[in-house]
């Protein structure tokens, strides 16, 4: 029997998502640059970027035995709600004599615990809601909704920046959490709940998601692979902040972020029109090779003309690579095991960056103190150095026969 599409509420949680990744972007370029100016060092900011990061990665694999238990779609809004507590605190904080950097790590590990609860539900949602032949168009809109927190959060926060501070961007982004929470509430609603009777145990529960994405050889390989990859990827995503301020200033860093996330907006608009057809393991594989390229190219000097332009063509091929991954994992994990699969999946994958994170500010000071040319320079070495382990990485994808198997059949 075909399932039913309900493309209208997928659009309306989508529609939910962009607002709060345009929020949650102006609170990360805020606290960035607050950050930056407050202790001049790389390593501090990677330090937050970190422990915003650990709660994401350590609750993802119980959010999702969760997902499979619970109502997701209540699920999302306990989590999309009560991440607003840590945003709240450090607004507080500022408010009254100004965050010390204990202060900003407390309230985005208090965020990040919250929003943990989100992702797997959210993935697992759109599984429930849509139809194989719409997974890939909705994968390039929610590859879209995710860009804006890079397309339009930077320039918006980089002029607000330039007549308020950055009391005024955490904010918008506490507001934005009550109109996601409110689309959340009317799929609820609309659709009811799809909650299957599960008397197993918790660890009982972990263990059938582990067997449903084990159960494909493939699936576990390019999990393995994804979270070398996420660790090279993490490692700019850490430093562009020092890459560019080392130079140059806040406002011309909002305007450069926002010039290179119209790549990703660009090709996930695309592919939220046409998708992608076929051949997806081998479009992964170019597709983050590609990717690799451009970050060596992004390190090479301190010209911001250069940087606009190699991150404009990195960001552009990240959706055809979260496309085609996303693809593979819903038509080759069963339905109900979703939640807790995406669950396994975020922990593995992004096992990358804690290492980034954990690594690249350390190593982009290190440089610059080495070569005597500061750490802006130091932070340029250490993208160009993760973007060659980026491209040798890819070419695993194309050899590995067990990846290639998870290619869906061609239809007629």
């Amino acid at each position: 029997m075909d399932k039913k599409s309900h493309f209208g509420k997928f659009m309306l949680l989508w529609v939910g998502e962009l607002i709060s990744s345009i929020g949650g972007g102006l609170t990360t370029f805020g606290l960035g640059v607050y950050i930056y100016d407050l202790t001049g060092s790389a390593a501090n900011m990677a330090i937050v970027t970190l422990i915003g990061f650990l709660p994401t990665l350590l609750l993802s694999v119980p959010a999702g035995v969760l997902a499979d238990r619970h109502d997701r779609r209540l699920l999302m809004m306990i989590g999309d709600g009560c991440s607003a507590l840590g945003i709240i605190y450090i607004l507080v904080c500022m408010a009254t004599g100004g965050a010390a950097l204990w202060q900003i790590c407390l309230g985005v590990f208090i965020s990040a615990v919250f929003s943990a609860l989100l992702e797997p539900s959210f993935r697992a949602t759109i599984t429930e809601l849509l139809t194989e032949d719409e997974y890939s168009k909705a994968s390039g809109l929610v590859s879209a909704a995710g860009s804006a927190r890079y397309l339009f959060s930077p320039i918006i926060a980089g002029f607000l920046l330039t007549f308020s501070d950055v009391k005024l961007l955490l904010f918008i982004d506490i507001c934005t959490f009550f109109l996601t929470v409110a689309g959340a509430a009317v799929v609820r609603h609309d659709i009811g709940t799809k909650i299957k009777e599960n008397k197993d145990s918790f660890a009982k529960s972990l263990k059938g998601g582990w067997a449903a994405l084990t159960e494909k050889k493939g699936m576990l390989v390019i999990v393995i692979v994804s979270s070398a990859v996420t660790m090279f990827m993490g490692v700019l995503q850490t430093l562009v902040n020092p890459l560019v301020l080392a130079f140059s200033d806040s406002k011309t860093l909002g305007i450069a972020e926002t010039v290179c996330a119209c790549g990703m907006v660009v090709s996930s608009v695309i592919l939220g029109i046409k998708g992608i057809k076929a051949h997806f393991v081998r479009s992964l594989g170019i597709s983050l090779m590609l990717a690799g390229v451009f970050m060596f190219g992004l390190g090479l000097f301190e010209n911001i003309f250069l940087i606009c332009s190699f991150g404009f063509m990195f960001f552009a091929v990240l959706p055809v690579a979260n496309n085609c991954l996303d693809y593979l994992a819903r038509t080759n994990i069963a339905e109900e095991a979703q939640g807790r699969a995406w669950g396994l999946i975020s922990f593995i994958s992004q096992m990358g960056y804690v290492v980034a994170y954990g690594v690249s500010g350390f190593a982009a000071d290190a440089f610059g103190n080495m070569t005597g040319l500061g750490v802006g320079r130091g932070s340029g070495i250490t993208v160009q150095i993760a973007g060659i382990c980026l491209v040798v990485t890819s070419t695993l994808i194309l050899v590995i026969k067990s990846i290639r198997s998870l290619e869906p059949a061609s239809k007629p």
